[in-house]
Protein backbone atom coordinates (compact mmCIF):
# COMPACT_ATOMS: atom_id res chain seq x y z
CA UNK A 1 0.00 0.00 0.00
CA UNK A 2 1.34 3.48 -0.87
CA UNK A 3 1.94 6.17 1.71
CA UNK A 4 -1.12 8.13 0.47
CA UNK A 5 -3.30 5.01 0.78
CA UNK A 6 -2.12 4.38 4.33
CA UNK A 7 -2.85 8.01 5.23
CA UNK A 8 -6.36 7.86 3.76
CA UNK A 9 -7.03 4.63 5.67
CA UNK A 10 -5.89 6.19 8.95
CA UNK A 11 -8.02 9.30 8.37
CA UNK A 12 -11.09 7.17 7.61
CA UNK A 13 -10.51 5.10 10.75
CA UNK A 14 -10.14 8.19 12.90
CA UNK A 15 -13.28 9.69 11.37
CA UNK A 16 -15.20 6.53 12.18
CA UNK A 17 -13.99 6.53 15.76
CA UNK A 18 -14.86 10.20 16.14
CA UNK A 19 -18.33 9.65 14.67
CA UNK A 20 -18.94 6.74 17.07
CA UNK A 21 -17.74 8.79 20.02
CA UNK A 22 -20.02 11.67 19.07
CA UNK A 23 -22.92 9.28 18.70
CA UNK A 24 -22.25 7.89 22.16
CA UNK A 25 -22.00 11.39 23.53
CA UNK A 26 -25.34 12.41 22.01
CA UNK A 27 -27.90 12.01 24.82
CA UNK A 28 -30.90 9.80 24.12
CA UNK A 29 -34.21 11.64 23.73
CA UNK A 30 -35.95 12.06 27.07
CA UNK A 31 -39.38 10.39 27.20
CA UNK A 32 -41.40 11.08 30.34
CA UNK A 33 -44.82 9.56 31.10
CA UNK A 34 -47.36 10.33 33.80
CA UNK A 35 -49.76 7.40 34.04
CA UNK A 36 -52.83 7.79 36.27
CA UNK A 37 -55.50 5.25 37.21
CA UNK A 38 -58.28 5.78 39.73
CA UNK A 39 -61.26 3.48 40.30
CA UNK A 40 -62.95 6.03 42.60
CA UNK A 41 -64.80 9.07 41.37
CA UNK A 42 -67.20 11.35 43.18
CA UNK A 43 -69.46 10.09 45.96
CA UNK A 44 -72.42 9.34 43.65
CA UNK A 45 -70.34 7.48 41.05
CA UNK A 46 -70.00 3.70 40.92
CA UNK A 47 -66.57 2.33 41.73
CA UNK A 48 -64.76 1.13 38.61
CA UNK A 49 -62.99 -2.22 38.55
CA UNK A 50 -60.19 -1.86 36.05
CA UNK A 51 -59.01 1.76 35.83
CA UNK A 52 -55.94 1.11 38.02
CA UNK A 53 -55.24 -2.12 36.11
CA UNK A 54 -55.44 -0.17 32.85
CA UNK A 55 -52.83 2.25 34.18
CA UNK A 56 -50.52 -0.59 35.23
CA UNK A 57 -50.81 -2.22 31.79
CA UNK A 58 -50.03 1.06 30.06
CA UNK A 59 -46.98 1.70 32.24
CA UNK A 60 -45.61 -1.79 31.52
CA UNK A 61 -45.87 -1.46 27.75
CA UNK A 62 -44.31 2.02 27.83
CA UNK A 63 -41.43 0.64 29.91
CA UNK A 64 -40.92 -2.57 27.93
CA UNK A 65 -41.42 -1.27 24.39
CA UNK A 66 -41.70 2.51 24.51
CA UNK A 67 -38.22 3.53 25.63
CA UNK A 68 -39.52 5.12 28.84
CA UNK A 69 -36.96 4.50 31.57
CA UNK A 70 -38.30 3.45 34.99
CA UNK A 71 -37.17 6.75 36.52
CA UNK A 72 -39.13 8.63 33.83
CA UNK A 73 -42.35 6.65 34.40
CA UNK A 74 -44.54 8.27 37.05
CA UNK A 75 -47.40 5.90 37.90
CA UNK A 76 -50.16 7.17 40.19
CA UNK A 77 -52.71 4.70 41.53
CA UNK A 78 -55.80 6.05 43.31
CA UNK A 79 -54.16 9.40 44.01
CA UNK A 80 -55.77 12.82 44.51
CA UNK A 81 -55.77 15.87 42.25
CA UNK A 82 -52.91 17.40 44.22
CA UNK A 83 -50.69 14.36 43.66
CA UNK A 84 -51.43 14.30 39.91
CA UNK A 85 -50.81 18.05 39.62
CA UNK A 86 -47.48 17.70 41.42
CA UNK A 87 -46.46 14.79 39.16
CA UNK A 88 -47.18 16.79 36.00
CA UNK A 89 -45.20 19.77 37.29
CA UNK A 90 -42.30 17.45 38.19
CA UNK A 91 -42.38 15.87 34.73
CA UNK A 92 -42.35 19.27 33.04
CA UNK A 93 -39.41 20.39 35.17
CA UNK A 94 -37.48 17.26 34.15
CA UNK A 95 -38.19 17.95 30.47
CA UNK A 96 -37.28 21.65 30.80
CA UNK A 97 -33.88 20.82 32.26
CA UNK A 98 -32.94 17.76 30.18
CA UNK A 99 -35.54 17.36 27.44
CA UNK A 100 -33.76 18.57 24.36
CA UNK A 101 -34.57 17.46 20.83
CA UNK A 102 -37.24 14.79 20.23
CA UNK A 103 -38.34 14.73 23.87
CA UNK A 104 -41.80 13.36 24.63
CA UNK A 105 -44.34 13.93 27.39
CA UNK A 106 -47.10 11.31 27.52
CA UNK A 107 -49.97 11.66 29.98
CA UNK A 108 -52.48 8.82 30.33
CA UNK A 109 -55.59 8.78 32.53
CA UNK A 110 -58.18 6.05 33.20
CA UNK A 111 -61.08 6.76 35.53
CA UNK A 112 -64.16 8.95 35.97
CA UNK A 113 -64.58 12.32 34.29
CA UNK A 114 -66.98 14.87 32.79
CA UNK A 115 -66.88 18.26 31.09
CA UNK A 116 -65.51 19.90 34.21
CA UNK A 117 -62.53 17.62 34.71
CA UNK A 118 -61.16 14.35 36.01
CA UNK A 119 -62.78 12.83 39.11
CA UNK A 120 -60.01 11.58 41.37
CA UNK A 121 -61.37 9.94 44.51
CA UNK A 122 -63.58 12.81 45.59
CA UNK A 123 -61.34 15.55 44.17
CA UNK A 124 -61.64 17.22 40.76
CA UNK A 125 -58.84 18.08 38.33
CA UNK A 126 -60.13 20.84 36.00
CA UNK A 127 -59.83 20.10 32.27
CA UNK A 128 -58.44 23.57 31.52
CA UNK A 129 -55.62 23.10 34.04
CA UNK A 130 -54.82 19.63 32.71
CA UNK A 131 -54.64 20.93 29.16
CA UNK A 132 -52.49 23.90 30.19
CA UNK A 133 -49.97 21.65 31.96
CA UNK A 134 -49.68 19.39 28.93
CA UNK A 135 -49.54 22.15 26.29
CA UNK A 136 -47.19 24.21 28.44
CA UNK A 137 -44.56 21.48 28.58
CA UNK A 138 -41.23 22.13 26.86
CA UNK A 139 -41.32 18.62 25.33
CA UNK A 140 -41.14 18.51 21.54
CA UNK A 141 -44.11 16.13 21.50
CA UNK A 142 -46.97 16.09 24.00
CA UNK A 143 -49.52 13.30 24.07
CA UNK A 144 -52.60 13.30 26.29
CA UNK A 145 -54.75 10.15 26.40
CA UNK A 146 -57.97 10.24 28.44
CA UNK A 147 -60.12 7.12 28.97
CA UNK A 148 -63.01 8.42 31.06
CA UNK A 149 -66.80 8.35 31.41
CA UNK A 150 -69.66 6.45 33.16
CA UNK A 151 -71.00 2.99 34.29
CA UNK A 152 -73.43 0.25 32.97
CA UNK A 153 -74.36 -3.45 33.14
CA UNK A 154 -72.67 -6.26 31.17
CA UNK A 155 -70.01 -3.75 30.13
CA UNK A 156 -69.71 -1.00 32.66
CA UNK A 157 -69.93 2.58 31.53
CA UNK A 158 -67.12 4.49 33.22
CA UNK A 159 -68.94 6.64 35.77
CA UNK A 160 -72.31 6.66 37.50
CA UNK A 161 -74.69 9.52 36.74
CA UNK A 162 -75.50 11.50 33.58
CA UNK A 163 -73.24 14.52 33.28
CA UNK A 164 -72.00 16.94 30.64
CA UNK A 165 -69.71 15.18 28.16
CA UNK A 166 -65.96 15.04 28.68
CA UNK A 167 -64.33 17.07 25.92
CA UNK A 168 -60.90 18.57 25.43
CA UNK A 169 -61.12 21.87 23.53
CA UNK A 170 -58.92 22.19 20.45
CA UNK A 171 -56.86 25.36 20.80
CA UNK A 172 -54.48 27.10 18.46
CA UNK A 173 -50.93 25.82 18.91
CA UNK A 174 -47.66 27.63 18.38
CA UNK A 175 -45.69 26.76 15.19
CA UNK A 176 -43.03 24.83 17.13
CA UNK A 177 -45.53 22.74 19.04
CA UNK A 178 -46.47 19.11 18.50
CA UNK A 179 -49.48 17.98 20.50
CA UNK A 180 -51.91 15.08 20.23
CA UNK A 181 -55.02 14.61 22.38
CA UNK A 182 -56.89 11.28 22.35
CA UNK A 183 -60.14 10.49 24.16
CA UNK A 184 -61.80 7.11 24.44
CA UNK A 185 -65.27 8.26 23.31
CA UNK A 186 -67.07 11.03 21.52
CA UNK A 187 -68.45 13.96 23.49
CA UNK A 188 -71.98 12.51 23.75
CA UNK A 189 -70.98 8.87 24.44
CA UNK A 190 -69.98 6.67 27.34
CA UNK A 191 -66.62 4.98 27.75
CA UNK A 192 -67.03 1.36 28.80
CA UNK A 193 -65.04 -1.31 30.59
CA UNK A 194 -65.47 -5.05 30.08
CA UNK A 195 -65.35 -7.92 32.56
CA UNK A 196 -64.25 -10.29 29.78
CA UNK A 197 -61.23 -8.09 28.96
CA UNK A 198 -60.68 -6.99 32.58
CA UNK A 199 -60.19 -3.47 31.35
CA UNK A 200 -61.72 -0.75 29.22
CA UNK A 201 -62.37 -1.39 25.54
CA UNK A 202 -60.31 1.60 24.42
CA UNK A 203 -57.24 0.97 26.59
CA UNK A 204 -57.31 -2.76 25.76
CA UNK A 205 -57.11 -2.10 22.02
CA UNK A 206 -54.66 0.77 22.40
CA UNK A 207 -52.25 -1.41 24.38
CA UNK A 208 -52.73 -4.33 21.97
CA UNK A 209 -51.80 -2.00 19.16
CA UNK A 210 -48.72 -0.74 20.98
CA UNK A 211 -47.59 -4.36 21.50
CA UNK A 212 -47.52 -4.92 17.75
CA UNK A 213 -51.06 -5.51 16.52
CA UNK A 214 -51.16 -1.98 15.06
CA UNK A 215 -47.89 -2.23 13.10
CA UNK A 216 -49.66 -1.98 9.73
CA UNK A 217 -46.52 -1.24 7.65
CA UNK A 218 -44.40 -3.97 9.26
CA UNK A 219 -41.47 -1.68 10.13
CA UNK A 220 -41.37 -2.99 13.74
CA UNK A 221 -42.32 0.45 15.07
CA UNK A 222 -45.79 1.51 16.20
CA UNK A 223 -46.63 5.15 15.68
CA UNK A 224 -49.30 7.09 17.50
CA UNK A 225 -51.38 7.17 14.32
CA UNK A 226 -51.20 3.38 13.89
CA UNK A 227 -52.07 2.78 17.54
CA UNK A 228 -55.05 5.15 17.41
CA UNK A 229 -56.41 3.59 14.20
CA UNK A 230 -56.24 0.10 15.72
CA UNK A 231 -57.82 1.26 18.99
CA UNK A 232 -60.59 3.07 17.14
CA UNK A 233 -61.57 0.06 15.02
CA UNK A 234 -61.36 -2.38 17.93
CA UNK A 235 -63.35 -0.16 20.30
CA UNK A 236 -66.02 0.46 17.68
CA UNK A 237 -66.33 -3.25 16.89
CA UNK A 238 -66.45 -4.45 20.51
CA UNK A 239 -68.71 -1.72 21.91
CA UNK A 240 -71.26 -2.22 19.10
CA UNK A 241 -72.16 -5.52 20.80
CA UNK A 242 -72.50 -4.04 24.29
CA UNK A 243 -75.50 -2.71 26.22
CA UNK A 244 -73.77 0.63 26.64
CA UNK A 245 -73.87 1.31 22.88
CA UNK A 246 -71.29 2.08 20.24
CA UNK A 247 -68.26 4.06 21.41
CA UNK A 248 -66.22 6.24 19.03
CA UNK A 249 -62.74 7.33 20.22
CA UNK A 250 -61.71 10.85 19.16
CA UNK A 251 -58.45 12.66 18.46
CA UNK A 252 -57.00 16.14 18.01
CA UNK A 253 -53.65 16.23 16.16
CA UNK A 254 -51.38 19.23 15.80
CA UNK A 255 -48.05 17.94 14.48
CA UNK A 256 -46.76 21.05 12.73
CA UNK A 257 -43.42 20.14 11.23
CA UNK A 258 -43.36 16.77 13.05
CA UNK A 259 -43.58 13.28 11.73
CA UNK A 260 -45.96 10.90 13.49
CA UNK A 261 -44.38 10.08 16.84
CA UNK A 262 -43.16 6.52 17.44
CA UNK A 263 -44.58 5.21 20.71
CA UNK A 264 -43.20 1.66 20.82
CA UNK A 265 -40.37 -0.23 19.14
CA UNK A 266 -40.81 -3.94 18.48
CA UNK A 267 -37.20 -4.76 17.61
CA UNK A 268 -36.09 -5.43 21.19
CA UNK A 269 -33.91 -2.34 21.37
CA UNK A 270 -35.34 -1.03 24.65
CA UNK A 271 -33.14 -3.23 26.84
CA UNK A 272 -35.98 -5.37 28.21
CA UNK A 273 -36.02 -9.11 27.36
CA UNK A 274 -39.00 -9.73 25.08
CA UNK A 275 -40.22 -12.37 22.65
CA UNK A 276 -42.22 -12.15 19.43
CA UNK A 277 -45.43 -14.14 18.90
CA UNK A 278 -46.87 -14.58 15.40
CA UNK A 279 -50.56 -15.58 15.43
CA UNK A 280 -52.76 -16.94 12.61
CA UNK A 281 -54.47 -14.27 10.51
CA UNK A 282 -57.78 -16.08 9.96
CA UNK A 283 -59.37 -15.04 13.26
CA UNK A 284 -59.02 -12.67 16.21
CA UNK A 285 -56.82 -13.94 19.04
CA UNK A 286 -56.72 -13.09 22.72
CA UNK A 287 -53.47 -13.68 24.62
CA UNK A 288 -54.11 -14.37 28.31
CA UNK A 289 -51.79 -14.74 31.27
CA UNK A 290 -52.09 -17.48 33.89
CA UNK A 291 -54.75 -19.51 32.03
CA UNK A 292 -58.18 -19.30 30.37
CA UNK A 293 -59.57 -16.99 33.06
CA UNK A 294 -56.40 -14.92 33.50
CA UNK A 295 -55.87 -11.27 32.57
CA UNK A 296 -55.87 -10.41 28.88
CA UNK A 297 -52.45 -9.25 27.68
CA UNK A 298 -53.32 -8.27 24.11
CA UNK A 299 -55.53 -8.99 21.11
CA UNK A 300 -55.03 -9.25 17.36
CA UNK A 301 -57.79 -8.66 14.81
CA UNK A 302 -58.84 -11.06 12.07
CA UNK A 303 -57.61 -9.91 8.67
CA UNK A 304 -55.45 -7.10 10.11
CA UNK A 305 -52.09 -6.30 8.54
CA UNK A 306 -50.15 -7.30 11.65
CA UNK A 307 -50.59 -10.43 13.75
CA UNK A 308 -47.28 -10.05 15.59
CA UNK A 309 -47.24 -9.29 19.31
CA UNK A 310 -44.12 -8.53 21.34
CA UNK A 311 -44.49 -9.90 24.86
CA UNK A 312 -42.37 -10.60 27.93
CA UNK A 313 -41.12 -14.19 28.03
CA UNK A 314 -43.50 -16.60 29.73
CA UNK A 315 -46.34 -19.06 29.29
CA UNK A 316 -49.54 -17.78 27.66
CA UNK A 317 -52.99 -19.13 26.89
CA UNK A 318 -54.34 -18.35 23.41
CA UNK A 319 -57.99 -18.12 22.39
CA UNK A 320 -58.89 -17.51 18.73
CA UNK A 321 -62.50 -16.68 17.91
CA UNK A 322 -63.92 -17.84 14.57
CA UNK A 323 -67.41 -18.03 13.08
CA UNK A 324 -67.85 -21.70 14.02
CA UNK A 325 -65.70 -22.34 17.07
CA UNK A 326 -62.71 -21.34 19.15
CA UNK A 327 -59.09 -22.39 18.94
CA UNK A 328 -57.39 -22.70 22.33
CA UNK A 329 -54.01 -23.74 23.61
CA UNK A 330 -50.85 -22.91 25.55
CA UNK A 331 -47.59 -21.49 24.22
CA UNK A 332 -44.28 -20.76 25.92
CA UNK A 333 -42.38 -17.72 24.67
CA UNK A 334 -38.64 -17.42 25.24
CA UNK A 335 -36.72 -14.13 25.49
CA UNK A 336 -35.41 -13.08 22.09
CA UNK A 337 -37.36 -15.83 20.29
CA UNK A 338 -39.87 -15.53 17.45
CA UNK A 339 -42.64 -18.11 17.80
CA UNK A 340 -45.10 -18.70 14.93
CA UNK A 341 -48.31 -20.42 16.06
CA UNK A 342 -50.22 -22.64 13.63
CA UNK A 343 -53.93 -23.40 13.94
CA UNK A 344 -53.22 -27.14 13.85
CA UNK A 345 -51.30 -26.80 17.13
CA UNK A 346 -54.38 -25.56 18.99
CA UNK A 347 -57.48 -27.38 20.22
CA UNK A 348 -60.73 -26.66 18.39
CA UNK A 349 -63.59 -26.02 20.84
CA UNK A 350 -67.27 -25.54 19.96
CA UNK A 351 -68.78 -22.52 21.69
CA UNK A 352 -71.24 -24.59 23.74
CA UNK A 353 -68.37 -26.74 24.99
CA UNK A 354 -66.46 -23.62 25.98
CA UNK A 355 -69.40 -22.37 28.04
CA UNK A 356 -69.85 -25.76 29.72
CA UNK A 357 -66.22 -26.03 30.76
CA UNK A 358 -66.31 -22.57 32.30
CA UNK A 359 -64.03 -20.97 29.72
CA UNK A 360 -66.19 -17.87 29.46
CA UNK A 361 -68.80 -16.08 31.51
CA UNK A 362 -71.12 -15.98 28.52
CA UNK A 363 -74.22 -18.11 27.94
CA UNK A 364 -75.43 -19.60 24.69
CA UNK A 365 -78.95 -19.93 23.34
CA UNK A 366 -80.28 -22.27 20.72
CA UNK A 367 -83.33 -23.79 19.06
CA UNK A 368 -84.06 -27.47 18.37
CA UNK A 369 -86.79 -29.25 16.41
CA UNK A 370 -87.44 -32.77 15.24
CA UNK A 371 -89.45 -35.99 15.33
CA UNK A 372 -91.02 -37.42 18.52
CA UNK A 373 -92.32 -40.93 19.28
CA UNK A 374 -94.16 -41.88 22.49
CA UNK A 375 -95.66 -45.19 23.61
CA UNK A 376 -99.46 -45.36 24.03
CA UNK A 377 -101.28 -44.29 27.16
CA UNK A 378 -103.92 -47.03 26.95
CA UNK A 379 -103.63 -50.74 26.42
CA UNK A 380 -103.80 -51.57 22.74
CA UNK A 381 -103.29 -47.99 21.57
CA UNK A 382 -100.80 -47.15 18.85
CA UNK A 383 -97.57 -45.20 19.26
CA UNK A 384 -98.08 -41.43 19.43
CA UNK A 385 -96.07 -39.80 16.63
CA UNK A 386 -95.46 -36.11 16.14
CA UNK A 387 -92.97 -33.25 16.34
CA UNK A 388 -91.30 -31.07 18.96
CA UNK A 389 -89.63 -27.66 19.11
CA UNK A 390 -87.46 -26.31 21.94
CA UNK A 391 -85.62 -23.20 23.04
CA UNK A 392 -82.36 -23.92 24.88
CA UNK A 393 -80.10 -21.96 27.23
CA UNK A 394 -76.59 -23.37 27.78
CA UNK A 395 -74.73 -22.57 31.01
CA UNK A 396 -71.62 -24.04 32.59
CA UNK A 397 -73.55 -26.35 34.97
CA UNK A 398 -76.84 -27.15 33.24
CA UNK A 399 -78.59 -26.72 29.93
CA UNK A 400 -82.22 -25.64 30.21
CA UNK A 401 -84.83 -26.36 27.53
CA UNK A 402 -88.41 -25.18 27.20
CA UNK A 403 -89.98 -27.74 24.86
CA UNK A 404 -93.40 -27.97 23.23
CA UNK A 405 -94.56 -31.10 21.43
CA UNK A 406 -97.63 -32.54 19.75
CA UNK A 407 -98.31 -36.11 18.70
CA UNK A 408 -101.20 -38.26 17.58
CA UNK A 409 -101.96 -41.91 18.17
CA UNK A 410 -105.06 -44.06 18.62
CA UNK A 411 -106.49 -47.53 18.29
CA UNK A 412 -108.99 -49.49 16.20
CA UNK A 413 -111.15 -52.50 17.14
CA UNK A 414 -114.23 -54.20 15.76
CA UNK A 415 -116.67 -51.59 17.06
CA UNK A 416 -114.87 -48.23 16.97
CA UNK A 417 -111.70 -46.34 16.14
CA UNK A 418 -110.06 -43.62 18.23
CA UNK A 419 -107.70 -40.70 17.57
CA UNK A 420 -105.75 -39.51 20.61
CA UNK A 421 -103.82 -36.23 20.64
CA UNK A 422 -101.22 -35.09 23.14
CA UNK A 423 -100.19 -31.41 23.42
CA UNK A 424 -97.29 -31.24 25.88
CA UNK A 425 -95.11 -28.47 27.36
CA UNK A 426 -92.07 -29.35 29.48
CA UNK A 427 -89.12 -27.66 31.15
CA UNK A 428 -86.00 -29.85 31.11
CA UNK A 429 -82.68 -29.49 32.85
CA UNK A 430 -79.75 -31.55 31.54
CA UNK A 431 -76.11 -32.00 32.47
CA UNK A 432 -73.70 -32.58 29.58
CA UNK A 433 -70.36 -34.38 29.34
CA UNK A 434 -68.27 -33.40 26.32
CA UNK A 435 -66.42 -36.35 24.75
CA UNK A 436 -63.85 -36.00 21.93
CA UNK A 437 -66.43 -36.30 19.10
CA UNK A 438 -69.90 -36.27 20.65
CA UNK A 439 -71.52 -35.01 23.85
CA UNK A 440 -73.75 -37.10 26.10
CA UNK A 441 -76.34 -35.78 28.52
CA UNK A 442 -78.81 -36.84 31.18
CA UNK A 443 -81.79 -34.83 32.26
CA UNK A 444 -85.14 -34.55 34.03
CA UNK A 445 -88.23 -32.88 32.56
CA UNK A 446 -91.68 -32.02 33.85
CA UNK A 447 -94.74 -30.17 32.66
CA UNK A 448 -98.44 -30.37 31.75
CA UNK A 449 -100.17 -32.12 28.85
CA UNK A 450 -103.55 -31.63 27.24
CA UNK A 451 -104.99 -35.01 26.16
CA UNK A 452 -107.89 -35.24 23.74
CA UNK A 453 -109.57 -38.33 22.34
CA UNK A 454 -112.22 -38.64 19.64
CA UNK A 455 -114.11 -41.73 18.52
CA UNK A 456 -115.63 -43.02 15.32
CA UNK A 457 -118.37 -45.61 15.97
CA UNK A 458 -121.85 -46.67 14.97
CA UNK A 459 -122.98 -46.01 18.53
CA UNK A 460 -122.51 -43.06 20.87
CA UNK A 461 -118.98 -42.20 22.10
CA UNK A 462 -118.45 -38.52 22.97
CA UNK A 463 -114.97 -36.94 22.83
CA UNK A 464 -112.89 -36.82 25.99
CA UNK A 465 -110.43 -34.17 27.22
CA UNK A 466 -108.08 -34.42 30.20
CA UNK A 467 -105.19 -32.51 31.72
CA UNK A 468 -102.17 -34.58 32.72
CA UNK A 469 -99.06 -33.99 34.79
CA UNK A 470 -95.96 -35.44 33.15
CA UNK A 471 -92.41 -36.14 34.20
CA UNK A 472 -89.55 -37.91 32.44
CA UNK A 473 -85.91 -38.83 32.94
CA UNK A 474 -83.59 -39.79 30.14
CA UNK A 475 -80.28 -39.58 28.33
CA UNK A 476 -79.11 -38.56 24.90
CA UNK A 477 -76.25 -37.81 22.58
CA UNK A 478 -75.49 -34.84 20.31
CA UNK A 479 -73.08 -34.38 17.45
CA UNK A 480 -71.81 -30.80 16.92
CA UNK A 481 -71.51 -29.67 13.30
CA UNK A 482 -70.18 -26.49 11.70
CA UNK A 483 -71.60 -23.01 12.23
CA UNK A 484 -73.36 -23.92 15.46
CA UNK A 485 -75.55 -26.71 14.05
CA UNK A 486 -76.03 -29.91 16.06
CA UNK A 487 -77.79 -33.24 15.56
CA UNK A 488 -79.24 -34.76 18.73
CA UNK A 489 -81.11 -37.88 19.79
CA UNK A 490 -82.59 -38.74 23.19
CA UNK A 491 -84.51 -41.54 24.91
CA UNK A 492 -86.50 -41.16 28.12
CA UNK A 493 -88.92 -42.99 30.38
CA UNK A 494 -91.71 -41.05 31.98
CA UNK A 495 -95.04 -41.04 33.78
CA UNK A 496 -98.37 -39.47 32.82
CA UNK A 497 -100.84 -38.86 35.67
CA UNK A 498 -104.38 -37.95 34.61
CA UNK A 499 -108.04 -38.51 35.47
CA UNK A 500 -109.38 -41.03 33.01
CA UNK A 501 -112.95 -40.44 31.85
CA UNK A 502 -115.53 -43.00 30.85
CA UNK A 503 -117.04 -43.07 27.41
CA UNK A 504 -120.12 -41.22 28.70
CA UNK A 505 -117.90 -38.35 29.94
CA UNK A 506 -118.22 -39.03 33.65
CA UNK A 507 -115.05 -38.79 35.74
CA UNK A 508 -113.13 -41.86 36.83
CA UNK A 509 -110.27 -42.40 39.22
CA UNK A 510 -106.73 -40.98 38.70
CA UNK A 511 -104.56 -43.10 36.44
CA UNK A 512 -100.79 -43.20 36.07
CA UNK A 513 -99.20 -44.65 32.97
CA UNK A 514 -95.52 -45.29 32.27
CA UNK A 515 -94.34 -44.25 28.81
CA UNK A 516 -91.23 -44.45 26.66
CA UNK A 517 -90.25 -41.40 24.62
CA UNK A 518 -87.76 -41.06 21.77
CA UNK A 519 -86.64 -37.89 19.97
CA UNK A 520 -84.33 -37.17 17.07
CA UNK A 521 -83.75 -33.74 15.63
CA UNK A 522 -81.41 -30.91 14.77
CA UNK A 523 -80.60 -27.55 16.32
CA UNK A 524 -78.74 -24.30 15.96
CA UNK A 525 -76.88 -22.46 18.74
CA UNK A 526 -75.63 -18.88 18.84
Amino acid sequence: MTGGGILRTMVAALAGLLSAALARAQPAPVRVAVVVGNDLGESDEIRLRYAVEDADKMSRVLRDLGGFRPEDLIVLRSESTEAVRHALIRANERLRLEGGRDSVLLVYYSGHGDAGGLHLGGTRFPVDELEALVRGSSAHMRVLIVDACRSGAITRVKGGTPAPPFALPARQASPSEGAVFLTSSAANEDAQESDALRGSFFTHYLISGLMGAADSDGDRRVTLGEAYAFAYEGTLRASSRSLGGTQHPTFSYDLRGHEDVVLTMLSGSTGHPMGSLMLPTSRSFLVLQEGPEGPVMAETAAGAASHRLVLPPGRYFLRGRGSDDLLEGWVTLQAGAELAVRESELERVAYARLVRKGGTGERMAGVHAGYLLRSGLWRGSDMCQGAYAAYELVTSLLSWSARASACQGGFTNQTLSSAANDFNVQLEGTHVWDLPVVSVHVGIALGPSLLTQTFTTTGSAPSRTSLAATTAAGAGVELPLRRGFVIDAAFATGVYAFRERQADGTASRWTTTAVFIGRIGAGLRW
